[in-house]
């Protein structure tokens, strides 16, 4: 027994992540010169494989769509705990932060994560195929969700820049809280067959009838012990995302970007342990868990981000800019409808892969290049 100990303590998906939260504890706060600050990224990537390869054990476990949730909650909660860090140190600069954020995890989420599990689905089997019942419902609350938190504070007349009341905002919090309550009671619960893999006539794959995923799940040490070694990851993710970000902010300064764009590269870094999850599980002929993946972190992102920054706006100066203005508005309703033509069928080839990574492209081209 000593010797499988031995290995798990010196697996690199173990060293990593403890290494990257002490390198994380002795750079926080400091100023670090180049080489630096590429340890810390390189850091960061491996922290990002790890925090994939324990989500996956962790997913064995439990099952899905409970696996897939999972993930998507633990990246949100850690990803909220950073835009409410960089609201409160950042002053006026940081008023639409949250805003570009949950933006930019949407657009990502939606085109990028789907449309690159389409492709991995459909190169490998010629056409992706997925339950559109539990994709449509999952699409719709996804849109309800961008559409009272980012489309509405637009078009409201209390106030007049893009922004709530505070009534408004809080009955925006209760809602999108609710709303993905309500999605999670039914994704794990009663219609949880909606969610699981599906086979090329549209039937649950065999080895996932009984919900759990796998036919040969890992022990519940192990399982406890990834559970706790993800949280981990993740912290290192975000934390040297933080880090990191001056650089980040720096370079698009320096190359006269806008500020929006410093929103978009950290969501990019923090997604990426979804993205990569997401793309193993498509060659595995699983998209549905990789659309469990993209739309469930979508909707996580607005419906406890939205929450959260209605309770530190108590604490926060400054308006709370949440509208997107008319470029965003367009990328929105495309992505939406776009959404629904892929999803409606239950089948993808590549060009509707090719439909959402070209929203995606769009939409950093013009966060770019407004």
């Amino acid at each position: 027994m000593a010797a499988p100990n031995r290995s798990r303590l010196t697996d690199w998906t173990t060293l990593v992540p403890l290494i990257a939260v002490v390198v994380l504890a002795a750079s926080w706060g400091r100023d670090l010169a180049g080489p630096l600050i590429v340890l810390v990224a390189a850091l960061l990537a491996g922290a990002v494989l790890a925090a994939v390869h324990h989500a996956e054990v962790v997913a064995h476990k439990v099952g899905e769509p409970l696996g897939s949730l999972l993930l998507a909650v633990a990246v949100t909660v850690i990803e909220v705990g950073l835009i409410v860090t960089l609201m409160i140190s950042g002053g006026d600069k940081t008023q639409a932060l949250a805003r570009d954020t949950v933006f930019a995890a949407v657009m990502i989420t939606c085109n990028g994560i789907l449309g690159l599990s389409l492709l991995l689905g459909a190169l490998r089997d010629r056409v992706a195929v997925f339950n559109p019942e539990g994709t449509g419902g999952a699409l719709a609350t996804v849109a309800t969700l961008a559409t009272l938190s980012l489309v509405v504070p637009t078009f409201t007349t209390s106030r007049p820049g893009p922004e709530f009341t505070p009534p408004q905002l809080a009955f925006a919090a209760v809602a999108s809280l609710a709303l993905y309550g309500l999605f999670v009671l039914v994704q794990t619960g009663r219609h949880r067959d909606y969610f699981l893999p599906v086979t090329q006539e549209g039937s649950i794959l065999a080895e996932d009838a009984d919900g759990d995923g796998h036919a040969d799940p890992p022990s519940t040490r192990t399982a406890v012990a990834s559970l706790a070694l993800l949280v981990v990851a993740l912290v290192a993710v975000v934390g040297d995302a933080k880090i990191i970000s001056p650089a980040i902010e720096a370079g698009v300064s320096g190359a006269n970007l806008p500020q929006a764009v410093v929103g978009v590269v950290i969501a990019l870094l923090v997604l990426l342990p979804e993205t990569l999850a997401a793309a193993r599980a498509a060659r595995r002929r699983r998209v549905q868990i990789s659309l469990n993946l993209a739309l469930g972190s979508a909707m996580a992102s607005i419906g406890l981000t939205i929450p959260a920054i209605a309770l530190a706006s108590i604490w926060l100066d400054g308006p709370l800019l949440l509208g997107l203005g008319g470029t965003q508005l367009t990328l929105l309703a495309l992505t939406a409808l776009a959404g629904v033509l892929t999803v409606v069928p239950g089948r993808a080839t590549v060009l509707q892969a090719g439909v959402h990574l070209s929203l995606l492209a769009a939409f950093i081209f013009l966060a770019a290049s407004p």
